[in-house]
């Protein structure tokens, strides 16, 4: 989904709030234009390594990506506003509304905001699950559904993905 979602917007400037092991990335950068950018944020200099060294294997050359540790709230207010094609949050809960709101200033017009883990490890939809985790996943799906900056949609892909294009 997420090569899809990037080459469905001929993405060339990709930012990715959590890095991992470089799983995430290397879909994003199949579905990049050639010549696109992957600037990646994670806090863990090991899985960086090991995106890095991923991303190698899998034939992207480094230019074609720009690893950046760090916290993801300390790294977005230092990236450029309304020059990206796409943003995905693969990061803690606690931080969605806070990279939520980065993604309106950092996407450009038609910019496509993915955000994981909509589905709330299947808790979602069940009023009685009232953990820290579904609260947040629930208010940033309802804060997007009823902004007027964004058009939404829930995909039920993998652990839930909330895309939303940039209006």
């Amino acid at each position: 989904m997420l090569r899809l979602l990037a080459a469905a917007g001929s993405a060339k400037a990709v930012v990715e709030i959590g890095t991992g092991t470089g799983v995430s990335g290397i879909w994003l950068l199949g579905g990049m234009r050639p010549d696109g950018i992957l600037t990646t944020i994670d806090v863990e200099r090991e899985y960086q390594r090991v995106a890095r060294r991923v991303f190698l294997e899998a034939g992207f050359a480094p230019s074609r990506t720009r690893i950046i540790s760090g916290r993801a709230l300390d790294v977005l207010p230092r990236l450029a506003d309304g020059v990206y094609d796409l943003i995905f949050v693969d990061a803690d809960t606690t931080e969605f509304a806070a990279c939520t709101e980065a993604a309106l200033r950092l996407l450009r017009t038609g910019g496509i905001l993915i955000v994981n883990g909509a589905h709330a490890g299947g808790r979602i939809n069940d009023p009685s699950a009232r953990d820290v985790d579904t609260l947040i996943v629930r208010e940033t799906v309802k804060a997007i559904r009823e902004s007027e900056d964004w058009i939404p949609a829930v995909i039920p892909s993998g652990a839930g993905l909330l895309a939303a294009v940039k209006r």
